[in-house]
């Protein structure tokens, strides 16, 4: 089976496996998933995130959100852009929009940009990822693209433990995360940053 077809294959599974989990597991999984970020030195020293509005069962990081701004620290958001571009901003108090791909999403001309240098931390969801922290995402290619650009930021993936795969139908453009956390435990791709 060619890569394409794997990882077309392991998104399939990874959106029902996350559309899935019972509600009240999906509950727990979101609570746990949020306290373990909550506790990870590289949320604690981070003053500029860039997080995401769940879509499509992804885990819902409200309440670390919530946490974030109640710490004092800048709250970011996706804006997908044309040619597959991917900006950081933080949304006015009413800046929301349902935006691409019917994700909620910062209106950009009523929201602060954010460069991607100047983030701390970025958490990233998926379909489907592996123990070594590669990750297969929707298929657009917006964070593999933006990722390389933050520097300076630990990239953490964040998923349902029912989304792991054996190994992730990645290839060369797909980008390598730093960890992965799931309600059960925190998955190393990489010793650079303290996670």
């Amino acid at each position: 089976m060619e890569i394409r077809d794997r990882k077309a294959a392991q998104r399939r599974a990874g959106i029902l496996a996350r559309r899935g989990l019972p509600q009240a597991e999906r509950a727990a999984a979101n609570a746990a998933i949020c306290a373990r970020l909550l506790a990870m030195p590289c949320f604690q020293k981070a003053e500029n995130l860039l997080l995401y509005a769940a879509f499509g069962g992804e885990v819902d990081l409200a309440v670390l959100a919530e946490q974030a701004a109640r710490l004092g620290k800048t709250v970011a958001y996706p804006v997908c852009g044309e040619n597959f571009t991917l900006t950081a901003a933080v949304p006015g108090p009413d800046g929301w929009e349902v935006g691409a791909y019917g994700i909620r999403t910062p209106v950009l001309e009523r929201a602060a940009l954010i460069r991607p240098e100047v983030l701390d931390l970025v958490l990233v969801p998926c379909t489907a990822f592996d123990a070594a922290c590669r990750r297969v995402g929707m298929g657009k290619g917006y964070y593999d693209r933006y990722l390389p650009r933050c520097r300076n930021a630990v990239a953490l993936g964040v998923a349902f433990e029912a989304q792991r795969v054996p190994e992730a139908a990645a290839e060369e453009q797909d980008w390598r995360l730093d960890g992965f956390v799931t309600e059960r435990k925190v998955y190393r791709g990489t010793d650079e940053f303290e996670l």
